[in-house]
């Protein structure tokens, strides 16, 4: 069964990132920029002396460091994903040089 709330439109408006101009989906004027951000994504480096040395003892010091942290928190120091609204003229700078 469907309910009017199940049917519920988000009415907020849409903004650019940037600039905050209201964009009108729709209207072809304006992109959606997906970014996704991963922490070194290739194996560590592991010596002989590394596999030699207490393991266990790493694994708990490293557990020691990440006491305080959320799940989210951790998370979020492997893998982010971002998804931004610009309007053209926004999306035509930030294309450009997106780090400035």
């Amino acid at each position: 069964m469907v309910t009017k709330q199940d049917q519920a439109v988000d009415v907020s408006p849409l903004l650019c990132a940037r600039c905050a101009r209201e964009l009108q989906p729709g209207s072809g004027n304006f992109y959606r920029v997906t970014i996704e951000a991963v922490a070194d994504p290739t194996p560590p480096t592991i010596s002989g002396e590394d596999l030699a040395g207490d393991i266990r003892k790493r694994i708990e010091q490293l557990l020691r460091q990440m006491e305080g942290l959320s799940a989210q928190e951790a998370m979020d120091q492997v893998y982010r994903r971002l998804v931004l609204y610009l309007c053209g003229p926004c999306y035509r700078q930030w294309i450009e040089d997106p780090a400035a």
